[in-house]
């Protein structure tokens, strides 16, 4: 694959030719609405059999055989030039497909009332052949130790299909908030978690296609952090009697004293100790109910990373990554009205449709831009695409991390899995 930036000027025709290939491939890879209407600044994936570099400033041979993880004399002998020749700038190498390595990837899926909806179904049957773990969100934990049930019509279907397991996520969920106080009645109660575990099981065995059991336990006291690793602990005891796998999603700590009850409960240690493997919520910095700024930017996403590895080995640390972002109505106000999600797909067509140029911030690695609507109220929109998803598994690949974790289906972004299958020979259990 290759990640083309639309340029002024530039037309799919032109684009083609430069790659040499055609345009409806071109077409069917991004979804393009309107191929007579690119936006510039908008991120296409081209798919073609390896890439193209263009020398920049300052490059030479060893370093541009660094950054794709290739020999250098392996990309001069591709390219039918001698490795002792000076690098002209501009000069266009063509750079064979970097080989894949193993990872694990799994995505949330949410249905939403009694039933799932046709066009959620869809989605994962599209993303299935990329995913390890499809993992429906969520059966809440009751205090009394039972399993509030959920719409899975077509779910497990739709992982036999696509050859992905199912993670079955159970949460603290109460009234659609994480509940603390429900979280600590579960946690002080030795009687009610063998009976939650028991349900588990039981449903485990009802649906047939779950291989791990995923804990996602968020906004407990922070007097409940030892009670929740011995829950764990008991669970995984449990599970692991029965062949399954166990997890749990940890809050964005960059210490393990972080203050906050969303952090405290959560014992990254521990954790890495207990289960076979964590996912590290690594996104909303920018959120709904927050000032305008990326979702998941690459600094901060890193620093959480890097605290981990200091607790956990790579091999059981899944990056969490959103598959949305997020359109703001200016000014903001704090406690005023939330920003819309939006999917990588709608942010495009919303800056064709309001003819802005789509910017893109390096140090973030994420792009953005600004409109004005129609009754004049200013916007900021900040949302993922191809660059700031490369960037992101550059980074899983140089971490050596366990995968990547998607919250959630069901907004579109076919280029996401399409670096997917570029960067990864994806784990099917």
């Amino acid at each position: 694959m290759q990640i083309h930036v639309v340029q002024s000027g530039e037309n799919l025709w032109r684009i083609a030719q430069t790659y040499h290939t055609k345009i409806p491939n071109i077409v069917q890879a991004n979804q393009i609405a309107d191929a007579n209407q690119l936006v510039v600044g908008q991120a296409l994936v081209i798919p073609i059999w390896g890439s193209f570099y263009w020398v920049k400033p300052g490059d030479t041979w060893w370093a541009i055989g660094q950054r794709f993880g290739i020999p250098y004399t392996t990309i001069a002998q591709m390219n039918r030039i001698n490795p002792e020749t000076p690098l002209p700038i501009g000069l266009r190498l063509f750079i064979p497909p970097i080989p894949k390595r193993r990872a694990e990837i799994n995505a949330y899926i949410e249905p939403r009332g009694a039933t799932v909806n046709p066009t959620l179904i869809n989605d994962a049957r599209a993303s299935g052949p990329y995913l390890t773990y499809l993992a429906p969100f969520s059966y809440e934990a009751r205090r009394d130790g039972s399993l509030e049930p959920m719409p899975l019509q077509g779910i497990p279907e739709v992982a036999a299909e696509t050859g992905a397991s199912l993670m079955m996520v159970v949460t603290n969920l109460e009234g659609g908030q994480f509940s603390g106080e429900l979280g600590r009645d579960i946690l002080q109660s030795r009687a009610v978690q063998d009976l939650l575990l028991d349900n588990i099981l039981a449903e485990v065995r009802r649906v047939g296609r779950y291989t791990d059991v995923h804990f996602d336990f968020e906004f407990l006291p922070g007097d409940q952090r030892e009670a929740y690793n011995n829950f764990l602990r008991r669970a995984a005891a449990r599970l692991r009697k029965e062949g399954l796998l166990i997890s749990s999603a940890l809050a964005p700590k960059t210490r393990a004293d972080q203050p906050g009850q969303w952090y405290e409960a959560h014992d990254y240690r521990a954790h890495g100790e207990i289960v076979d493997f964590v996912v590290l919520m690594t996104y909303e910095w920018g959120y709904s109910g927050g000032p305008p700024m990326p979702v998941s930017p690459i600094g901060p996403v890193e620093k959480v990373l890097q605290y981990a590895l200091t607790e956990m080995p790579a091999s059981k640390i899944m990056m969490g990554q959103n598959l949305y972002g997020y359109d703001w109505t200016l000014p903001y106000v704090a406690g005023g009205a939330y920003a819309r999600a939006v999917s990588p797909q709608r942010a495009i067509e919303l800056a064709r449709q309001y003819g802005v140029a789509i910017q893109y911030d390096n140090q973030a690695q994420a792009p953005h831009f600004d409109y004005v609507d129609e009754q004049g109220k200013s916007h900021k929109v900040w949302f993922e695409d191809a660059r700031s998803i490369q960037a992101k598994f550059d980074l899983v690949k140089r971490l050596g991390l366990r995968g990547v974790s998607y919250w959630k289906l069901g907004l579109a972004f076919p280029q996401n899995w399409l670096l997917v299958g570029e960067n990864f020979d994806v784990v099917k259990r």
